[in-house]
């Protein structure tokens, strides 16, 4: 009798993953590397959130020097805290919003800024921790020693453009940081968080499972998804804008705004470029009118997804479709109640959902997961 054929023979390798020095399998390394990543995902997602907080707070400003190592220690004396509530009342901040704070009212922000400061410095030990440690026990994955420096480098950046962004908010005149800063720093958070997010993905699947599956990848859905992915970032940024600017409480009704269908004074600020960060009304318009697009140009690629043979990538797509509409709906409610702290912060982490979604999407474009192949992880 002819021997049955399995129906995962194909997908099946023929020869033993090699195993790394130390007996451990390459394998193995995968799953380690995986569980590093999606600590640091975690971390990272955390820090968006404190950082949102820190900035309805108005807490960015508390700590008015860049000290990577000594900062770590907050103060733990009287005089220690008298000397930094000395450096916070010689800003502008100061003097043009809160003359007369109290210390205790200091420390409230205070512990907010250091908080948020002591995460990143957290999320850096977690990766050089969990590098070293993989290059060490020699279970780094076989072609990943390089992309596993890519976090650590923009994590670093990242450390760099805080700095910078604080310090615009420490300029005569400034009551806080400046939008576009704010918006270069959330976004810099953002391709972080999607670059975890890919390799957590990428490392979810066998490589050999990988190469098979991308020969049936649809190759023009996954233009699109690329395309709602810029979409979706472009968004973040202007949300970013509209945090910097207070631009949120400008205008609560909707779907008007002012009762108009463009604020007053739109391109009232010279020269005309400055009213596409600084003028409040500008601001949230375009926020409002690209989640309008992200929505319709979503919902257009969902529909053309739903021709796809495999199940899971029609499922990714439909549930990028229903945090979208969530994702407006939420902010359609926090305008509207004048942007509270915890609709805010809700709002801010929907996005990290509907970014992630939309790159599994994207990734189940390009290497779709067929109901066939058992133990894969998308």
């Amino acid at each position: 009798m002819a021997e049955t054929r399995s129906i995962f023979k194909d997908v099946e390798t023929t020869h033993k993953p090699a195993a790394a020095p130390g007996g451990v399998s390459r394998d193995r390394g995968r799953h380690l590397m995986r569980a590093w990543l999606i600590l640091l995902f975690v971390l990272v997602a955390g820090m968006i959130a404190v950082g949102g907080l820190t900035r309805l707070t108005d807490s960015g400003l508390a700590i008015t020097e860049w000290a990577p190592f000594s900062g770590a220690i907050p103060p733990l004396s009287a005089e220690d805290w008298h000397a930094v509530f000395a450096a916070y009342r010689a800003i502008p901040e100061y003097h043009l919003q809160n003359q007369g704070m109290s210390l205790a009212e200091f420390k409230a922000i205070y512990w907010w800024e250091w908080g948020h400061r002591q995460l990143g410095r957290v999320i850096g030990l977690v990766w050089v921790l969990g590098f070293l440690g993989l290059l060490m026990f020699h279970r780094m994955p076989a072609g990943w020693t390089w992309r596993a420096v890519l976090p650590g480098v923009l994590g670093g950046l990242q450390g760099v453009v805080g700095w910078w962004m604080v310090a615009s908010g420490l300029a005569p005149g400034m009551l806080d940081v400046a939008s576009y800063r704010l918006a270069i720093h959330l976004g810099l958070a953002f391709v972080i968080l999607a670059v975890l997010a890919w390799y957590i993905m990428t490392l979810g699947r066998e490589a050999t499972a990988l190469i098979q599956a991308r020969r049936g990848g649809d190759v023009y859905l996954k233009v699109l998804a690329s395309v709602v992915v810029l979409l979706c970032f472009l968004q973040v940024l202007l949300g970013a804008l509209v945090a910097g600017g207070d631009a949120g409480r400008g205008y609560t009704d909707w779907p008007l705004m002012g009762g108009a269908l463009t604020p007053p004074d739109m391109w009232a600020l010279e020269p005309v470029w400055r009213n596409l960060f600084e003028n409040g009304g500008t601001v949230q318009f375009f926020h409002r009118v690209t989640g309008y697009v992200v929505l319709l140009f979503g919902c257009s690629v969902w529909l053309l997804a739903r021709r796809s043979p495999h199940p899971a990538t029609r499922r990714a797509f439909a549930w990028m479709v229903v945090v979208m509409f969530g994702q407006v709906g939420l902010g359609i409610i926090t305008v509207m109640h004048a942007v509270p702290w915890h609709l805010a912060i809700l709002h801010q982490l929907g996005a990290v959902v509907l970014i992630v979604l939309v790159l599994r999407a994207r990734f189940l474009s390009l290497y779709p997961l067929p109901q066939s192949l058992r133990g894969a992880v998308a």
